[in-house]
């Protein structure tokens, strides 16, 4: 019950939402809808973890998406971006249909039994709750700068649609479920996390404005991995962080870094001398007989 239990409650904060929007608190609509992409990215995470899967999960699952992150986006942007106006409405319901249909793509081939392993590293379109936080972009900019072109119905309208079009595109983007961590890397990560955390708390909107630059930047690198892969079948079952080790070791031969001997540089630098007036890096600086 956990896993669907946390799928009904992002369904209760994603319509929650709208209620806030209604309202004209447009900052507790988008943080609602933030707290529902947390909550599906859990729900699943969870159900795998504890072998809970199931039909009714998963089919409650894609029905609380289509209404968090098409319905909700869409009626919050209605509300409060396009003013309530007529062409508003039609771009509302462009892009909850475009985020149906994304959805539905996405059960179809979740579904397809010969699909290539490597194909669940990547999504085909932008994701839903993607899709959704992009849409709300132009809100957040106007919650931080105030109104401006980017707050208008022409811009915000624009920015929609083209997010709509992402969703329902074969554009292969990043499946962040399978991306692992080096060891190694472990303590930077978790770094870089904490100061995302830290700006998501501090400055929330600017933090929502700069995860979606980041991931539309990210794009045209899934993009280019995905053809990689896609030409060499070989790679097809190999895991993602050993064919990013194959494809560094295509780019060419890693120099080895030039590795003075111990103290020598630092010696040298300093012009130290031994007792019998040898200069440490070797040359003999004693006056000829």
């Amino acid at each position: 019950m956990l896993p669907s239990i946390l799928t009904v409650g992002a369904l209760c904060a994603g319509l929650t939402g709208v209620k806030f929007a209604a309202a004209g608190r447009v900052d507790l609509a988008m943080g609602l809808v933030v707290v529902a992409a947390i909550l599906d990215g859990l729900d699943g995470r969870i159900a795998r973890l504890l072998g809970a899967s199931t039909k009714i999960g998963a089919e409650l699952d894609s029905l609380a998406d289509a209404i968090n992150f098409g319905v909700t986006p869409a009626l919050i942007l209605y509300f409060s971006g396009f003013g309530a106006s007529p062409f508003g409405w039609i771009v509302a319901l462009l892009f909850v249909v475009a985020m149906v249909l994304r959805l539905a793509r996405f059960n179809t081939l979740a579904a397809d039994s010969t699909a290539p392993p490597y194909t669940r590293d990547f999504f085909v379109g932008v994701p839903a709750p993607a899709g959704a936080l992009l849409a709300m972009a132009p809100l957040a900019a106007s919650q931080q700068f105030g109104h401006g072109w980017w707050a208008g119905t022409a811009a915000t309208s624009v920015w929609t649609l083209a997010v709509a079009g992402l969703t329902v595109s074969r554009i292969p983007t990043s499946s962040f479920k399978t991306m692992t961590v080096e060891p190694k890397k472990a303590a930077g990560v978790l770094v870089a996390v904490g100061a995302l955390a830290a700006l998501i708390l501090t400055y929330p909107f600017i933090a929502l404005l700069a995860i979606s630059a980041a991931y539309l930047a990210h794009i045209p690198f899934a993009w280019r991995s995905k053809r990689w892969v896609d030409a060499r079948p070989s790679t097809w079952d190999t895991k993602p962080a050993e064919r990013r080790a194959m494809r560094r070791q295509q780019r060419g031969p890693v120099r080895p870094r030039r590795v003075p001997a111990a103290g020598r540089r630092s010696s040298a630098r300093l012009r130290l001398r031994r007792p019998d007036g040898r200069d440490v890096s070797g040359s003999d600086d004693r006056p000829a007989d």
